[in-house]
């Protein structure tokens, strides 16, 4: 298993690696054969630009063989004087690299709870996973980019697993990056001019560009994919110079840049209070960033939550180290320069074909925070605004809306425990529909082609809504979707035991792969239906539900009512 650096395994002999370099304890570079089954195959060895890396011999539920390549390092440790700084390219290794365990996770808080794992801040690791290492396959890559609200999460096969996806031809790649403050502190200087996640994930996307035809994928048909916080950095590198080229297709789910969860307007002022809260009173970036520098990392885990101020625990969600608009320096690559808005308006978005959507029910997820909240909002009903429609300038504007909120919504009633459907309303609607819906209208005319879908389906694989409690409420929660593309301990044996379940997801992971494939999610006329393209005329989109249609106004009203808050704040809205 891996330790703080990089270990590895040789028979009978012990060995680590300490950033991709053996130790010299070993110095036996034969193939090792496969624990498993090792009469039938032998662990496959890789040459990529950095060394060799070794993986094992896997296989899919059907029983065809697949590879399996873990823990593989993409950039340098960003440890000691490189915390919070913006990766750097990875070093190269002697002998063969093991890459039959994940690397460690990065140190992070679990959402929406007090309970951190440590891990380790070298946790730049990526995951590769295929059927073929011929580089002439020219296999469609998918990119995955975990969600966790910038808070949580790995690419580890723990939640996703690859068996699902690679039943049709696909290379799939999953990443870790930094969270929270380690990835997203920002002190305005150019050593940290903040956004060092998504920064990371440029890095691992570099890595693949260059690697992934030695695991049989094209370089040249790369899809971007994630989920919540990863649809959210699915959209950012849409408008970033740092990507372009760097990938073909893009699929967003649950998360865009347009929900106020993932982005900070007060990075700076957000680092002085860590510095301020683990007792650094400074006002030098500088003084304060040798402080954050030399501190242990356990301390950073759950800044978030340890900042929040009581405003704060009211309204949305405790994401507060996210990505920000950096400051332009020179002779410094920036990420993003401008507000998202302005450049999806303005059409600087990279022209390639897009999916982007939402579950119908993807409130449920926190209707169980937003009910300690209730007493104040029942009779304060305006915390039910998103950050953007409080801090308007007209404070009797913002009661005005609070009051229209609590009329449509719950009658001028008291919402109680009995009214979790309308709660998770209040949350989908501002945080997630609203802008999923805004972004879909502006990037249609910006898109190659850009697909919009509202899943609804609900079986026994809605595994978030079944944990959290709420499995007998209708509609998909947040995060549900994810169970019928990845394979994992959560969802396996519902899967094994019931076909209804097997057809499903065969179902997305085939129109997912196709879109990979060829840009058009539904090719050939499978399943009865076409997939038309979104427009602003039409705004057509998929309904993924028992059965596949296209549909459109299934949520208008709730949308409408939000569009129209916005234009009368004087922000941006959508002509609908």
């Amino acid at each position: 298993m891996h330790d703080d650096g990089i270990g590895c395994r040789k028979a009978g002999i012990a060995c680590s690696r300490v950033y991709g370099v053996c130790s010299g304890s070993c110095t036996n570079e034969e193939p090792i054969e496969n624990t498993v089954d090792d009469h039938v195959d032998i662990n496959p060895v890789v040459l990529i630009k950095s060394g060799k890396i070794q993986g094992a011999v896997k296989y899919l539920l059907n029983g065809s063989k697949y590879y399996s390549f873990k823990g593989i390092p993409y950039a340098q440790p960003p440890v000691g004087k490189l915390r919070f700084k913006d990766p750097l390219p990875l070093k190269t290794w002697d002998g063969v690299f093991n890459a039959m365990d994940h690397g460690k996770v990065c140190p992070q808080n679990i959402f929406l709870s007090s309970n951190i794992i440590e891990g380790s801040e070298n946790c730049l690791f990526l995951n590769v996973y295929t059927q073929s290492l011929l580089p002439d396959s020219k296999l469609p890559v998918f990119f995955y980019i975990h969600g966790g609200a910038f808070i949580s999460g790995s690419g580890d096969t723990d939640m996703h697993g690859p068996e699902f996806l690679l039943q049709h031809d696909v290379v799939l790649v999953t990443i870790n990056y930094r969270l929270e403050a380690f990835g997203f502190l920002c002190l305005d200087i150019p050593e940290v001019p903040g956004n060092a996640g998504l920064k990371d994930q440029v890095a691992a996307l570099h890595w693949v560009k260059n690697n992934v035809s030695q695991f049989g994928g094209d370089p040249e048909n790369i899809t971007i994919w994630g989920g919540s916080a990863g649809g959210a950095s699915v959209t950012y590198h849409m408008i970033s110079p740092m990507t372009k080229g760097l990938f073909h297709k893009a699929i967003s789910q649950s998360g865009t840049f347009l929900s106020e969860w993932t982005n900070q307007t007060d990075g700076k002022e957000r680092a002085f209070k860590v510095g301020k809260y683990l007792g650094k009173d400074t006002d030098d970036p500088y003084e304060l960033l040798e402080f954050l520098q030399s501190v242990p990392a356990y301390k950073l885990i759950g800044m978030s939550r340890k900042l929040e101020t009581h405003l704060e625990k009211l309204m949305a969600l405790p994401t507060h180290f996210t990505p920000v608009i950096e400051k332009e320096f020179p002779n410094t690559e920036a990420f993003i320069t401008d507000k998202p808005i302005n450049l999806l308006i303005s059409k600087k978005v990279h022209d390639v074909p897009h999916i982007a959507g939402y579950c119908s029910a993807e409130g449920l997820l926190v209707a169980k925070r937003e009910l300690k909240n209730l007493n104040v909002k029942n009779t304060l009903p305006f915390y039910f605004l998103t950050k953007e429609l409080f801090d308007i300038e007209s404070k009797d504007k913002v009661v005005e809306f609070g009051n229209r909120i609590k009329k449509f919504y719950f009658d001028n009633k008291h919402l109680t425990s009995n009214d979790i459907e309308t709660i998770g309303h209040l949350f989908t609607d501002p945080h997630m529909l609203y802008g999923i819906h805004k972004y879909a209208f502006y990037c249609a005319e910006a898109c190659k082609s850009f697909y919009m879908y509202r899943f609804n389906l609900d079986t026994d694989l809605n595994i978030m809504k079944q944990k959290i409690g709420y499995g007998t409420k209708t509609g998909a929660c947040h995060g549900d979707d994810l169970f019928y593309f990845f394979k994992n301990h959560l969802n396996s044996d519902k899967y094994q035991n019931q076909q209804k379940l097997k057809e499903h997801v065969n179902m997305l992971t085939k129109i997912w792969t196709n879109f990979a494939k060829t840009g058009n999610p539904t090719p050939d006329n499978r399943w009865n239906i076409i997939w038309k393209p979104y427009t602003r005329s039409s705004k057509e989109y998929l309904r993924i539900d028992n059965t596949l249609s296209m549909g459109k106004g299934d949520d208008e009203e709730r949308i409408n009512f939000w569009n129209e808050l916005y234009a009368e704040a004087g922000l941006h809205y959508y002509k609908a």
